[in-house]
């Protein structure tokens, strides 16, 4: 089954035409895909409460779960990735232990964030 997303919102990260994005076909398509792929990289790379108003970049993005996935995986910790702060990315992964592939998760339980 192949799905599109179109996205026509008017959005500093993305054009102001319609936007068609195809599923990612390897965990590396899905940074070609992402809303933020044009913007400003320092946008995203900002400390305190700046991170939840950059964090406001990721909503509808249509890979969002596998940024965040892929962040959680790494342990990344700087920057908001897949709409997540850092704080919260460290909240996850302390109330999380368990989980050791991210996107597996992501896909069984959506937007379902333990620990947040």
């Amino acid at each position: 089954m192949t799905a599109s997303l179109t996205n026509t919102k008017n959005n500093p990260y993305l054009s102001a035409s319609t936007t068609t994005v195809e599923p990612a076909k390897t965990r590396g398509d899905w940074v070609t895909q992402a809303k933020c792929r044009d913007g400003d990289p320092d946008a995203l790379f900002v400390r305190g409460a700046a991170q939840r108003r950059a964090a406001q970049i990721c909503r509808r993005c249509p890979v969002v779960d596998l940024c965040r996935a892929d962040a959680l995986d790494n342990k990344v910790e700087f920057g908001v990735w897949g709409g997540l702060t850092e704080r919260q990315r460290r909240a996850l992964l302390r109330a999380n232990p368990d989980v050791t592939d991210w996107a597996a998760y992501f896909e069984r339980h959506g937007d379902e964030l333990l620990g947040v």
